[in-house]
């Protein structure tokens, strides 16, 4: 972590009805990154709660002048995607991190994914549940979903990559700068999403051991959130290998379209989301 003291990081935590523990959350994470010695910034995002979470944090971070802590706000239950997404839209480290707002995975491991990161040369590093060195406590359920999800994913898109739904990962900035702009999902593939694109464009991401230890007795993921992550997976493909979204996308970006433009891509998208919906029901 030494070469880390003189880069900024910036990590994206999103929060959904969390206010028992974000505020004691939150100041470990501080705690954590002052330790580290490096420059950083905190960056949580509202995403709709209805239980006080939103004054919370901004009650704390009103305790720090120098702007370690940072709060944005949706003012409607979007998603967990969407909210990430708007987080990193205000980052302006050199390097960004994703860290769940339970703190089911503590911050402090964040080290090893740095130095996974230098020896690799990688891109990006997540972390995995089913690296072999992980320590885990979760429902056994759990376990199997992910075992069955990574059969799909590597099945459907070849990732070099066993677990890409835990909520800790490391990213160099650019990577999420040149990705963001194309994503479509707002909630649980949304982590999928970001590194389909990100290893279609060649980018390296390697796999880091994670110690989790499971807050909640019943988590949120449900029958219903499973299947929509199902869905939004199989649309991800669609739009991948079958009408080429994410080429078309890629080419608007690259040419810098003219303002009477931009209702004709609004249209095309609205099109191109029908298609789906088509091809999924």
């Amino acid at each position: 972590m030494r070469s880390l003291q003189d880069k900024k990081i910036s990590v994206i935590i999103p929060a959904f009805n969390e206010v028992c523990h974000i505020k004691e959350n939150i100041e470990e994470t501080i705690r954590t990154f002052d330790d580290f010695k490096c420059y950083y910034e905190i960056i949580v995002v509202d995403d709709g709660s209805k239980d006080g979470t939103y004054p919370k944090i901004k009650e704390l971070a009103g305790k720090f002048n120098n702007g370690e802590v940072l709060v944005k706000r949706n003012f409607e239950n979007f998603g967990k995607g969407r909210a990430l997404k708007k987080g990193v839209r205000s980052a302006n480290g050199e390097y960004i991190i994703f860290l769940d707002a339970d703190m089911d995975l503590h911050p402090g491991q964040i080290a090893t994914f740095f130095d996974i990161m230098e020896l690799t040369e990688a891109d990006i590093v997540i972390g995995s549940k089913m690296h072999p060195n992980s320590q885990l406590e979760y429902p056994w359920y759990r376990k199997l979903m992910s075992t069955v999800y990574y059969r799909v994913v590597k099945m459907m898109f070849g990732l070099p990559v066993r677990d890409t739904q835990t909520g800790l990962k490391l990213f160099k900035a650019e990577v999420l700068q040149e990705v963001m702009p194309k994503i479509v999902i707002k909630k649980f593939a949304f982590d999928m999403e970001i590194l389909a694109l990100a290893c279609r464009s060649g980018y390296k991401i390697e796999e880091a051991p994670i110690i989790l230890n499971s807050q909640r007795v019943f988590g949120r993921i449900g029958i219903w959130a499973i299947w929509k992550t199902l869905l939004d997976t199989l649309a991800i493909f669609y739009r991948m290998y079958i009408i080429k979204y994410y080429d078309k996308i890629e080419l608007d970006l690259d040419t810098k379209p003219k303002r009477n433009g931009l209702r004709k891509k609004k249209r095309m998208r609205q099109r191109i989301a029908g298609m789906i919906r088509l091809q999924l029901w």
